[in-house]
């Protein structure tokens, strides 16, 4: 027999939890599934050294301060404590180690699948998994050398993963650049590879570079697909990073890190190939190159646009009344993803969830004059 909830909420990170206690806050019975052992996993398994670039005051979720300095950011393993924190403090009730497997229609609302063989029935779900759980590598890693040691950036913990030798770092993004220099750091010598995405100019991890990115990320939450320059960026970022925001250029250079065009081709001994047509001996190869939702369980065709992304307006399934996402790139504004701008998407949810999804603003000129 289905157990009966009214609404679950489908991930147990950042903006599981703050979709959750915003629920229970307006008086709803949730309880959150998530397929990790311990509440903050996700963000345990990224590279121990990750250090993230969100003020502490944008990256604490409703009613728990973070714990941390003013200006100060956290690691990464620091957050997966806090969130930890966040559902004891609030006696949220989370259900670790529960991995949904299929996500249909019942009725007026939806049933639920588990990994181990468990069933839910519920009037509204939300999806908040995440937007990094599919590592994306380009198909000619499988012609490589299998003697190159290869891995993901979701797969890299330490310098200990990588053999000894020359590394090859494909991505020049935040993720990138944070390998590359502690690759470097630990005796590598290093190459990176990819586009330049440009740089943010402030120093951040100074009192007035933390107050600079505070500002910035306001401005993020206030480009949004109810304009036309949002719509516009939005179509531009699709398939792109974001600019590096602590490291820059002067520190790679500092590290000594090579750097080169994309990686385009193998040759035939199974070495890469720059797009300039130097051939590359690593020893190593770690990609970070992109990682993508994993949806593939939502069994419910009317979810998803022909681009095979959920269809949505700030959040709310536009076909499907009662399913919902949070977390998902440019979901509304800019920093939907981001955690800097969960929480007020989280918020429109946490108001609106089972309501029809409202028709998205036409900004088209004809409607416009």
């Amino acid at each position: 027999m289905d157990t009966r909830i009214d609404t679950i909420v489908i991930g147990a990170g950042a903006a599981g939890l703050g979709a959750a206690k915003r629920l229970r806050d307006r008086g709803i019975d949730v309880v959150i599934l998530d397929d990790r052992p311990r509440v903050g996993d996700t963000w345990r398994e990224r590279y121990r050294s990750l250090k993230l670039f969100t003020p502490r005051g944008l990256a604490e979720l409703p009613g728990l301060r973070l714990g941390i300095g003013r200006y100060d950011f956290p690691t990464g393993a620091q957050f997966a404590d806090y969130l930890e924190r966040y559902a004891e403090r609030f006696a949220l009730p989370v259900r670790g180690s529960t991995r949904v497997t299929a996500l249909t229609r019942a009725g007026t609302g939806f049933r639920l699948e588990t990994a181990a063989g468990e069933t839910f029935a519920a009037q509204r779900v939300i999806v908040a998994t995440g937007e990094h759980r599919v590592p994306v590598t380009p198909d000619l890693a499988a012609r490589l050398d299998p003697g190159i040691r290869q891995l993901h950036s979701l797969e890299y913990a330490g310098p200990e993963d990588l053999a000894p030798g020359p590394v090859l770092v494909v991505g020049a993004g935040n993720s990138g650049t944070d390998i590359a220099l502690e690759a470097a750091a630990a005796g590598h010598a290093v190459t990176l590879a990819g586009r330049h995405p440009g740089q943010i100019p402030v120093d951040i991890d100074t009192p007035i570079g933390n107050l600079l990115s505070g500002v910035f990320i306001r401005r993020l939450r206030r480009t949004t697909v109810d304009s036309a320059k949002g719509r516009a960026i939005r179509d531009m970022m699709r398939g792109h990073g974001i600019n590096l925001v602590r490291n820059k250029l002067k520190d790679l250079d500092r590290a000594g890190i090579a750097r080169t065009s994309r990686i385009v081709d193998v040759v035939p001994t199974g070495r890469p190939v720059t797009a300039e047509g130097v051939v590359l001996e690593p020893a190593t190869i770690v990609w970070c190159t992109g990682s993508v939702p994993d949806l593939s369980w939502i069994r419910i065709d009317d979810a998803f646009d022909e681009t095979g992304a959920p269809d949505q307006y700030r959040g709310l399934a536009r076909k499907v009344p009662g399913l919902a996402f949070l977390g998902m790139p440019f979901q509304y504004s800019m920093a939907s993803s981001t955690l800097m701008g969960m929480g007020a998407d989280a918020e429109y949810l946490a108001d609106r969830l089972g309501e029809p999804a409202p028709r998205e603003p036409d900004l088209s000129p004809a409607r416009a004059s």
